[in-house]
C-alpha cells in the first residue's frame, strides 16, 4: 500500500489526487486550486476529472464571479467509502497505537520514521518504526520479541508492506547519538510519535556529552 497516498493504490487515476484535495477542505475551490493541491496532472486534466465527478454527484459545482468552484459532496452515499480510503494512513497509525497499548511489556517510545513519516514513499516502501525499550527489558527476551514480531506481522497484513521495527534501549540510543549517526536526525526531524515519551525528552535524559 502507498501509505503516503493510500487512495492512489485503489484508484490509480488522476481522480485519486483530485479527491484527496477536495477531502482535505470544506471550502470551495477553483479548478486551478484543485490542480495545485492535487500536485498531479494538468489543469485541463483536473478539470475533466472534476466534470466527471460532478456528473457522478460526488462533487458539487457552483458558479461564482465567472468561475466554477468545486466542493466534495459529503452527503453522497459513496463519500464515506472514499473518505475512508483517503484516511487509511491515519487509521494505520491508530491501529499501531492500539496494538502497542495492549503490550504486556510497554515501550518507552514508539514512532514512525522514514518515507512513511515523510509521506514520500510508495507501495514498495517499508514501514519503519523506532521502538525504544526500557533498560530493564532484556534484548532478545522471548516476550518482548514476540510483541515485536506480532506487530511486524500485523502491519504487513494491514498494508501489504514490510514493517521494520528498529528496537533499541537507551544505551544504544546514546551510542547512536555519540557516533553522530544520521538515523538520529531522521528520527528527530521525520518521526511521528505514536506512543510514549517524545524522542527529544529521551535524548534530554542522556548525558550532556551524548546529546546531538
Amino acid at each position: 500500500m502507498d501509505v503516503s497516498h493510500p487512495i492512489r493504490g485503489i484508484i490509480p487515476t488522476l481522480d485519486a489526487p483530485v479527491l484527496e484535495a477536495l477531502a482535505a477542505t470544506t471550502r470551495r475551490l477553483s479548478g486551478r486550486e484543485v490542480h495545485r493541491l492535487a500536485g498531479a496532472g494538468s489543469v485541463r486534466g483536473v478539470q475533466l476529472v472534476l466534470a466527471r465527478l460532478v456528473a457522478q454527484g460526488l462533487v458539487s459545482a457552483e458558479e461564482h464571479a465567472g468561475a466554477t468552484l468545486y466542493a466534495a459532496n459529503r452527503a453522497h452515499l459513496a463519500w464515506p467509502a472514499l473518505e475512508a480510503l483517503v484516511n487509511l494512513r491515519r487509521h494505520l497509525l491508530e491501529r499501531i497505537r492500539e496494538t502497542v497499548a495492549g503490550w504486556a511489556i510497554a515501550p518507552l517510545h514508539v514512532s514512525l520514521f522514514g518515507s512513511a513519516a515523510r509521506r514520500d514513499g510508495d507501495s514498495r516502501s517499508d514501514i519503519d518504526l523506532l521502538v525504544v525499550r526500557s533498560d530493564a527489558v532484556t534484548e532478545g527476551g522471548e516476550a518482548w520479541e514476540a510483541q515485536l514480531d506480532a506487530l511486524r506481522d500485523a502491519v504487513a497484513a494491514w498494508t501489504g508492506n514490510r514493517c521494520q521495527a528498529f528496537a533499541i534501549d537507551r544505551a544504544r540510543l546514546a551510542a547512536h547519538v555519540a557516533a553522530g549517526d544520521p538515523l538520529v536526525e531522521s528520527w528527530l526531524h521525520d518521526g511521528v510519535l505514536l506512543t510514549g515519551e517524545p524522542l527529544r525528552a529521551l535524548l534530554d535524559g542522556l548525558s550532556v556529552a551524548q546529546r546531538p
